[in-house]
């Protein structure tokens, strides 16, 4: 769905805080995804490109907010579709391509194990770096290199996993899946300073409206 003039939300079932969002961001003719979802995703997000009237070479970009599966795991197969570059902050990057293993947060729960292809990596983001369009900010604490994208024109901040909204109220990631809890904190305020109006996570809920409100009252809170 279209959630505000050039940014869709295509994975709907997200809805579910299980499901990780994938975002759609066109500028023009050049689009750029946010997040890829679980492995098998890929397809899905090549129809609803070309339902929207684009084609599959029109994704120039792949942006990944951090390095975990649920994020991560269509990469490789859209950047094969699409041929389109995938950027990730330099301090995930190494996980992302396979060059290091993938850290296990010391307090995640044991999950079944899943088979996620590592992909190239094309850009390492650095603090500051705007890619289509969007100013990177590095806010660690989910993971090393999270980041936070923030669209300075529409005033629109995704926020990856460091911050959720289930229709109610703004939260953070649950404890068992950061790496430094307290780092997340210090992020999260940091991102309640900056100029934004709609908060679009990577679990949960667009908040569309009063957003970096809400994040600053919950931010205080902590």
């Amino acid at each position: 769905m279209e959630i505000i003039n050039g940014i869709h939300r295509i994975d709907e079932a997200s809805e579910n805080m299980a499901h990780a969002n994938v975002y759609l961001v066109a500028n023009g003719k050049e689009l750029a995804i946010i997040d890829t979802g679980t492995p098998g995703n890929a397809q899905k997000i090549i129809e609803y490109v070309e339902r929207k009237g684009f084609e599959p070479t029109d994704v120039k970009f792949i942006v990944l907010t951090h390095h975990h599966m649920d994020h991560v795991g269509s990469a490789k197969q859209l950047r094969d579709l699409t041929n389109a570059q995938v950027a990730v902050h330099e301090n995930d990057a190494d996980y992302v391509s396979g060059q290091r293993p993938l850290p296990v947060p010391k307090h995640a729960r044991p999950r079944a194990a899943i088979t996620i292809e590592s992909v190239p990596v094309d850009i390492r983001l650095k603090k500051g770096d705007k890619i289509a369009g969007l100013v990177v900010h590095l806010l660690p604490g989910h993971t090393e290199g999270s980041i936070m994208l923030l669209d300075e024109k529409r005033k629109v901040l995704f926020t990856g996993d460091s911050l959720r909204y289930d229709g109610k109220e703004v939260t953070c990631s649950p404890e068992e899946y950061c790496s430094d809890v307290g780092e997340m904190i210090g992020s999260i305020a940091k991102a309640s300073k900056l100029d934004f109006e709609v908060m679009l996570p990577g679990h949960g809920q667009p908040l569309l409206d009063n957003a970096s409100h809400m994040v600053r009252n919950y931010s205080k809170s902590q």
